[in-house]
């Protein structure tokens, strides 16, 4: 039947988990778009089948199902993109059976693939969805060799196929750990990735006598191809500035490699080499305290620098932790604003930037027709620390909010008798 979304105003809002809609309607809100239409201070989203349909005012449409969500006056915005999580891949830090982050006893480099022991099911996944998070990067670890492996993008909704893009990065640690890795030096860092490189540049005529490379072996080789060709990035692990400067040589000695600096705590000292070699950074906008001697330039205006530079900036939690504590996401972009960052750039490296930085950003980031229906409702700015999510959508599925802390609490919130048995509930 024909429905005027205009006679919805007053239906119920939903809060709880739902079966797949015909249309999905996000109303009285304010809404952030991430597009040139910049904030609508009150307006709709309307998702039909999974995809957003309409942004701004109400329009008319058919559908046999419609379901409403009254953001109450609330912000309503893109879902948030954690572009440098290990979600999935980490239980218990301390607890080596519940990691698959790194193979420290492996051989293999390249070759590794999140992949493989991504678990959606994951605990923290949960607690990044409750907080906003909807899509984020899975990044591996480094393990025998410097470079980690390849890394996948996933949606938070904790279901089977949620990991939906595999091996879209590779990963490299070019920091001081990745020295110590290499044997000792940023030396021996550099002459193993260049060598590495150089294998996977002639494979596989390089090995069609023997299976060694230089560097690598032909399986791994074969993993990194793809990164010479330029068909996903190679993300760089590296904090000090003279590193960066030596990834900036890097990129014009090999242009069709794409580079994506990640860490970066120095990397506003270079904010105007990396704005024009197009070179995007992950960074902490937390990270203003110099715990090591690769970030002892570090400070909280860094973001708002390289912003101003116009280097493509995405935050990460880094500082915070990359396996638990992405859901701090939007604190550390709070952060940001706090020490110079437009509210709107900081924002957009939440959600639009690392969608685009990914490749995935006509998909994901922004509140338009065609973008994927990830929605999130807040009671308040979603900077502001004390705002929370009252509703987040993925795909037009509005998702649970519950997490195994919620579950905790209501579990032993419960008042029992005194006097009552303890085995008795």
């Amino acid at each position: 039947m024909k429905t005027l979304l205009l006679s919805l105003a007053a239906a119920a809002s939903l809060t709880v988990p739902a079966l797949a809609q015909d249309v999905l309607v996000i109303n009285n809100g304010r809404v952030v778009t991430n597009t040139d239409r910049g904030i609508i201070q009150s307006g709709t989203v309307v998702i039909r089948d999974g995809a957003i349909v309409s942004v701004g005012e109400p329009i008319e449409f058919e559908a046999e199902d419609v379901r409403v969500i009254d953001a109450q006056g609330g912000w309503i915005t893109p879902g948030l993109f954690h572009p440098h999580t290990e979600l999935g891949l980490i239980e218990v830090g301390a607890e080596g059976s519940t990691r698959d982050d790194a193979a420290s006893e492996s051989h293999f480099t390249a070759a590794i693939d999140v992949a493989d022991g991504f678990n959606p099911a994951g605990t923290h996944i949960d607690e990044a969805r409750s907080e906003g998070i909807t899509r984020f990067a899975v990044f591996p670890s480094t393990g025998s060799a410097i470079i980690a492996g390849r890394g996948g993008l996933a949606s938070s909704t904790g279901e089977p196929g949620s990991l939906f893009a595999t091996r879209r990065f590779m990963l490299i640690d070019l920091s001081d750990s990745g020295a110590s890795t290499a044997g000792g030096s940023r030396s021996a860092s550099w002459a193993f990735l260049r060598a590495a490189i150089e294998d996977a540049r002639f494979y596989p005529g390089r090995f069609m006598a023997h299976h060694e490379g230089d560097a690598i072996d032909r399986y791994d080789a074969a993993a990194l191809a793809p990164v010479v060709r330029g068909e996903i990035p190679l993300v760089m692990m590296m904090d000090r500035a003279s590193d960066i400067a030596r990834a900036l040589d890097f990129n014009a000695a090999y242009p069709t490699i794409r580079i994506i600096i990640a860490g970066a705590a120095e990397a506003h000292l270079m904010a105007e080499e990396l704005a024009e070699a197009d070179i995007p950074v992950i960074y902490d906008p937390m990270r203003n305290l110099p715990d090591s001697f690769d970030t002892l330039a570090s400070t909280n205006e860094g973001a708002s620098i390289l912003h101003d530079a116009g280097v493509r900036t995405a935050y990460t939690t880094v500082g915070s932790d990359l396996y638990f504590n992405p859901r701090l996401l939007t604190q550390h972009a709070g952060i940001a604003v706090a020490h110079g960052a437009e509210w709107s750039e900081a924002f957009r490296a939440i959600t639009l930037t690392p969608a685009q930085i990914f490749g995935v950003g006509d998909q994901y980031g922004a509140l338009a027709p065609g973008y994927a229906g990830d929605v999130v409702v807040w009671n308040g700015d979603p900077l502001e620390v004390m705002s929370a999510p009252t509703s987040v959508i993925i795909g037009g599925e509005i998702q649970s909010l519950e997490t195994r802390q919620t579950r905790l609490r209501d579990r032993y919130a419960e008042v029992v008798r005194e006097g009552g048995a303890a085995y008795r509930h």
